[in-house]
């Protein structure tokens, strides 16, 4: 379904990657003790932080890139039964090279 949401000035929309289930030890954690993921991926840009002189600055991030961002970051949204998180693009901490 497509996403018909489009970040203002120097936000990203970014889809939650699913919490884990299972820890390295194998043990099952239930849905209360899950943590809330603090990666995902890009869906969408804002046109970039209006500057001074007027002009827009330039984002670094771009719909596709896999990120982790701070766990405090941005706001938690849900969109089509989906969890969203927006944040300003300096609370997005490094990108994801594969």
């Amino acid at each position: 379904m497509a996403i018909n949401v489009k970040p203002m000035d120097d936000r990203v929309l970014i889809k939650q990657s699913e919490a884990e289930e299972v820890t390295a030890g194998g043990i099952v954690l239930p849905d209360t003790a899950k943590e809330k993921p603090q990666r995902g991926s890009v869906q969408a840009v804002g046109p970039g932080k209006l500057l001074d002189s007027g002009k827009r600055g330039k984002m670094s991030l771009k719909a596709g890139d896999h990120v982790y961002y701070g766990k405090y970051a941005g706001t938690e949204v849900e969109i089509h039964g989906e969890k969203y998180m927006i944040c300003r693009e300096t609370d997005v901490l490094a990108v994801v090279e594969k």
